[in-house]
């Protein structure tokens, strides 16, 4: 059951989301990047010379820790599975490169976002949901 301090973390949670600088990256990252290409994702996720590369690190970066506050139990599941479903929105929108991205790295790509995943069903439901907004188009035959 969530508490006054998770209500309080939560609140932290979205001032931090409100702040430009990582609502122009979330922005980014969420609707302008589209990679088709695990070429075009690196060019963004590895290149620090890339003008898109903060963005990839400041959005992947909270997501990730929010998740690991929430695994960590830090913060109640429940409340925020509640209002907070973009990070499990971009380990679905790059569902297609995360076995290359682990192969090469030796990591699970967004491992706290995955391990929320699986650890909590309305989480699990939600990128299976997800999933289906990001099918790669199919090349007519």
């Amino acid at each position: 059951m969530a508490t006054a301090a998770d209500a309080e973390l939560i609140l932290r949670l979205y001032e931090l989301r409100r702040e430009e600088a990582l609502r122009s990256a979330r922005r980014f990252m969420v609707f302008d990047f589209q990679p088709k290409t695990l070429e075009e994702l690196r060019a963004v996720s590895r290149d620090v010379q890339s003008p898109h590369n903060p963005a990839w690190r400041q959005t992947m970066s909270y997501w990730e820790m929010a998740a690991s506050l929430v695994l960590r139990g830090a913060l109640d599941a429940d409340l925020f599975l509640d209002s907070n479903g973009e990070g499990i929105l971009l380990y679905a929108k790059f569902h297609h490169f995360h076995a290359e991205t682990e192969k090469e790295s030796g990591n699970p790509f967004m491992g706290q976002t995955a391990a929320l995943i699986e650890k909590y069903p309305v989480a699990k439901a939600r990128y299976e949901s997800l999933l289906k907004r990001f099918v790669p188009a199919q090349t007519p035959a």
